[in-house]
């Protein structure tokens, strides 16, 4: 017999096999795409000419750092861009987005939010939210916003109208994740309409997309539709579950130029930066990135053809095409949401053994509960969940670096909510 080393109700694992098999064809699809994602990647390896000796710590000023250099060019072809900022002292995605945006903009421009409002902590860099200190708001840079229509999509004839309307735009700020709402994250077709209806009435406008959890899930990024710039960060999809810290900037060269001199000082831009042996962990972590993506992906459907299964709204639902590794499940009820992030965090392989609790996260508006059992802390391309104390109570789950693992946290949040009375079998 097979021995159950987490006590998961049979009855739930009988439906975790009718949950794979619903997935089966989805996950198909999954593996084709990280095959061809994978080969990509290993291509552009190869064509940079990677070696040992890029693996080389720098110290100091980090001048004539090879594998810092060679590793932004191995990235920029792995993404489809002309060039690459790749840095372990970006300190998360909302810094990369942030840099990004402070290097492009300039006093008197105004930033266009094409997609609604963007994700939390974006809106304090902004100057939407918090204090201002610091904010494009206290720089002079304007902020403008376009609503998503009735389904959740963007509005290419209002976006059309607000640039007609508005010549101070400098920049459309497209965000491809839903954050913390629940209308559908983009896919890269989607992206490239929205992008087309911009240049075609201003093609002189920076279209800059945030990118996180969205790498490597398609077969082709935002720059392949237009984008002029993406942001994201290394401990999510693109640092394959190996990357220990850092982010990214890429796209069109004098964009990332600009980027680099905001990032460091103008005159020295990306020539300082030492990588202080970083370099090997960000080489790993971006060959990995395309089959740990698959992972989180499969755990994602697996999860929604489960909770599906028990009675759940789940989005997307689990034989809906993905653009990125996010997955909600609607549980309706405060005490359903705190219960699911229990039960993933007992399907850590870090600190299983902490119970979460809802908590006032910085740059939040409400108390935010959150499971991250991970070896890198706050890496979200490890099996995490968290939502907001909000209705309607929709729990966000990403990651897992190993469909297997992943597929036992999804189990014990289930278990969870039937030991604690939330759900019925």
């Amino acid at each position: 017999m097979q021995q159950d080393f987490f006590s998961i109700d049979p009855r739930l694992r009988a439906l975790a096999q009718e949950a794979e098999q619903r997935a089966a064809g989805r996950f198909a699809e999954i593996e084709a795409v990280t095959r061809y994602n994978q080969e990509k990647v290993l291509a552009a390896f190869q064509r940079r000419r990677v070696s040992e000796s890029h693996f080389a710590a720098t110290t100091g000023y980090g001048y004539g750092d090879r594998g810092r250099d060679t590793l932004d060019a191995v990235f920029a072809d792995a993404m489809g861009t002309e060039d690459a900022l790749v840095r372990h002292f970006i300190l998360c995605g909302t810094h990369a987005l942030t840099v990004a945006l402070f290097g492009v903009l300039r006093p008197g421009d105004t930033l266009l939010a094409a997609t609604g409002a963007p994700y939390d902590t974006l809106q304090t860099v902004i100057g939407l939210t918090g204090d201002g200190v610091g904010s494009l708001k206290e720089f002079g840079i304007r902020y403008q916003e376009v609503p998503l229509d009735s389904e959740g999509l963007p509005d290419a004839a209002a976006v059309k109208a607000a640039l007609r309307q508005n010549p101070s735009i400098k920049a459309v700020h497209i965000q491809r994740l839903r954050g913390y709402s629940l209308r559908p994250s983009l896919t890269v077709a989607q992206i490239g309409e929205l992008i087309a209806a911009v240049r075609s009435v201003r093609p002189d406008v920076i279209t800059f997309v945030d990118n996180c959890y969205g790498e490597f899930v398609e077969k082709e990024e935002p720059s392949a539709v237009g984008a002029d710039l993406m942001a994201g960060s290394l401990i999510k999809n693109p640092g394959g579950g190996i990357a220990e810290n850092g982010g990214y900037i890429c796209g069109r060269h004098d964009l990332v130029e600009q980027c680099a001199r905001r990032m460091t000082t103008p005159g020295l831009g990306r020539e300082v930066g030492a990588s202080l042996g970083h370099n090997r962990t960000l080489f790993m972590g971006l060959f990995s990135a395309p089959h740990v993506t698959g992972e989180a992906l499969k755990t994602a459907v697996f999860c929604a053809a489960l909770f599906e299964r028990l009675g759940f709204s789940a989005s997307p639902a689990a034989q809906d095409p993905r653009t990125d590794i996010i997955q909600t499940v609607k549980l309706l009820r405060p005490e359903a949401l705190v219960a699911f992030c229990r039960g993933i965090q007992k399907g850590a392989p870090v600190d299983a053994f902490v119970t979460p609790e809802a908590w006032d996260m910085p740059g939040y508006d409400n108390q935010v509960v959150m499971a991250a059992g991970a070896f890198t802390m706050g890496a979200s391309i490890e099996l995490s969940a968290d939502g907001p104390m909000r209705p309607p109570y929709a729990a966000f789950m990403q990651g897992s670096l190993n469909y297997d693992a992943g597929r036992v946290g999804v189990l014990l949040a289930a278990q969870s909510m039937l030991d604690e009375g939330y759900l019925s079998l």
